[in-house]
């Protein structure tokens, strides 16, 4: 955690004030410290000494206000509370730039872990990593399960053309980080445009589900589903093949760049994931190659952004020269899914 002094983006003097005031329950003057920071949102743990509360911000500097979306992250955690999607209890939310200069919300501090590596998993052995893996699979369904009308979510994206767009989507980031041809990913992106299948129907979708976004308790029960900032109404079947791909990924790429937790002994296999999926679910899986060739292109375009960044010098620490390269494979395997997956 980062020193009291040193702590960017949150002024107590001013944050102070309207803490008091609004949140129920505080005592004496808070504390902060910074638990996560970085060119994603800056995440807080705000204590009076008594009680322990997490804020979150976005990142400091000209940021697109639809990719750290402070209200939406919001206000989908608080329409989930009294489901059965483990979220953090919201308590405010911060409209007003005068206060930190972004919006910005506080919620409850949940206890657990965001398992990212596979040694990680590894150390619990692998019964108990299969039982987490089981239950990140039952999470998701319990979720796409959700009625989004019935938590007043209604309004929350727009379903229809979701696929189309996330096509679209993701074909402008990669563009917008164009620093060498990938003739894989074009052809990947012309197969996905020319065949978009029938949607499944519109659900709550997290938009970046994978086991460390997810925090997991000592009796390894995932207690906090985090990190909303994606979520969106559109077909849920895009979740399930991005935390599929998301494996993957973790096999592809070598060093620290990316979590490789799924490698670990016991936890489940692509085809339980889909399978385990499917006997929660009754959504149709037939065309799932093509959500797995979307899921890849969009990983293919976010690790182009990463690699683009790396090329230029903006990377901190070490893993980012392996992005690169496992991008190839990784198209590759979407172009697979397309074609052979059953």
């Amino acid at each position: 955690m980062q020193a009291q002094e040193q702590l960017p983006g949150l002024d107590l003097d001013r944050f102070s004030p309207w803490f008091r005031a609004t949140v129920p329950g505080v005592g004496s003057e808070p504390t902060a410290s910074l638990i996560a920071g970085g060119k994603s949102n800056l995440t807080y743990e705000v204590s009076d000494g008594q009680q322990t509360w997490i804020v979150r911000r976005p990142p400091l500097g000209h940021v697109l206000a639809t990719a750290h979306d402070m209200v939406r992250e919001y206000r989908v955690m608080s329409a989930l509370q009294d489901t059965d999607v483990p979220v953090p209890r919201t308590y405010a939310l911060c409209r007003d730039d005068s206060v930190l200069g972004a919006p910005f919300y506080v919620m409850e501090r949940m206890r657990g872990t965001p398992y990212r590596r596979a040694e990680e998993l590894a150390a619990l052995g692998p019964e108990r990593t299969r039982a987490i893996s089981e239950r990140l699979v039952d999470t998701l369904t319990t979720l796409h399960a959700v009625e989004p009308a019935s938590v007043g979510l209604a309004d929350f994206g727009r379903p229809e053309g979701y696929l189309a767009r996330q096509v679209a989507r993701w074909k402008k980031q990669l563009d917008a980080s164009y620093c060498r041809d990938l003739p894989a990913a074009e052809e990947l992106h012309a197969r996905l445009a020319a065949d978009v299948p029938p949607e499944s129907a519109a659900g709550i979708v997290h938009g970046d589900y994978r086991l460390d976004n997810v925090l997991v308790d000592t009796d390894d029960q995932p207690t906090a589903v985090l990190d909303w900032e994606m979520a969106t109404l559109g077909d849920p079947l895009t979740d399930l093949a991005l935390m599929v791909v998301y494996q993957r990924l973790g096999e592809l790429v070598a060093g620290n760049a990316v979590a490789d937790a799924a490698s670990a002994p016991g936890f489940l296999t692509e085809d339980e994931i889909v399978a385990r999926y499917a006997m929660h679910s009754n959504r149709d899986l037939s065309r799932f190659g093509f959500y797995l060739g979307l899921a890849s292109y969009k990983l293919a375009a976010i690790l182009e952004g990463i690699h683009y960044r790396h090329l230029h010098g903006q990377t901190v620490g070490p893993g980012f020269e392996n992005v690169g390269p496992g991008i190839h494979p990784l198209l590759d395997t979407g172009l697979t899914a397309l074609k052979e997956y059953r």
